[in-house]
């Protein structure tokens, strides 16, 4: 049988149309935008709204995410959609992606919270190297807003909603693009992120111990970043791009200088989307290619984690 190994083919994404400032999340709050800015780097966010729908998104960012490939849909043999805004008893997003796009790929939803982008990177590459597919599309999709109570500050200032994607394809020979995965949870501390448990029928929110989870996240996602690094033979010094999930500026700031990184091109994207779960690295990495600042071949340190507490990272090279 033919060895193969996986790289990175291209990336998208697709945001709502309502931009909401900062002003406006400190609003209800009755706090400005300062503040907000200066505890989650946040200038603004987006949020569903009107006739717009999640699936909408994740299909618009999967188009961009094929022809930044040079696919075509039908030759998607696998369709994974990473999220956690289906909510129990709702039709799974990949079925309804695949749908419009790729309507004989398998597919599947993965959840796992913010760190489900690199789950499903490291399950495509997983397939690509066993030669169960060849061409794999990701979609981070999330509506947030559909999920916080909007009178909770430590989520009502956070939280937006959008999609990203990438597509997954093979490289000849065992040698691959894709580093191994690192990752694992911290069950102990899955409350910190969690959702209520209403006394009546009313409707549940997710809940969110900032603080703690603030704490949790600058004690220990730069020890996986080191791991990450050690699994793909490459030294912390010759990492080009680091992106972390977008949960909060102060907490990538914080692992980017606990890892020493000073001349590495670090994803800012929360500045402007806030945090999208999911969707937020794929999202980032979008931009970062838009917006010129990253090269092909480069080397990238993904890092997702979130509720669970879950967590993943692995190094890639740039498409």
């Amino acid at each position: 049988m033919p060895e193969f190994g996986a790289r990175l083919l291209g990336f998208g994404a697709a945001q709502p149309r309502r931009a909401v400032s900062a002003t406006e999340l400190g609003a209800p709050f009755e706090r400005d935008a300062d503040w907000v800015e200066t505890r989650t780097g946040i200038k603004q966010l987006r949020r569903i709204d009107g006739d717009e729908r999640l699936l909408d998104l994740a299909v618009a960012a999967a188009a961009d995410a094929l022809a930044a490939a040079g696919l075509a849909a039908d030759e998607i043999d696998f369709v994974i959609a990473a999220t956690c805004s289906v909510r129990g008893g709702e039709e799974p997003l990949a079925p309804q992606i695949s749908a419009m796009l790729a309507p004989s790929a398998a597919t599947y939803d993965l959840n796992a919270a913010c760190s489900g982008f690199c789950y499903a990177l490291s399950a495509a590459e997983g397939m690509i190297r066993a030669g169960s597919a060849r061409y794999v599309l990701i979609v981070g999709a999330e509506q947030m807003s559909d999920l916080i109570d909007p009178a909770d500050l430590g989520t009502g200032i956070i939280f937006g909603d959008g999609a990203g994607a990438a597509v997954i394809g093979p490289v000849t020979g065992a040698q691959t693009e894709i580093g191994p995965v690192v990752w694992g949870s911290d069950g102990t501390q899955r409350e910190l992120i969690a959702f209520d448990e209403p006394a009546d029928e009313s409707r549940s929110y997710m809940r969110m111990q900032g603080r703690q989870v603030f704490r949790w996240a600058v004690e220990n996602i730069h020890r996986v970043a080191l791991q990450a690094c050690q699994r793909a033979g490459v030294e912390p010094s010759e990492i080009d791009i680091f992106v972390p999930h977008q949960a909060n500026l102060r907490i990538v700031d914080a692992i980017a200088t606990k890892l020493g990184f000073r001349d590495v091109v670090i994803a800012d994207d929360i500045v402007n989307s806030g945090n999208t779960s999911a969707a937020s690295i794929p999202i980032a990495l979008t931009r970062l290619v838009a917006d010129g600042r990253v090269r092909s071949g480069q080397l990238a340190l993904l890092i997702g984690f979130g509720a669970g507490l879950a967590y993943a990272g692995q190094v890639v090279r740039m498409p």
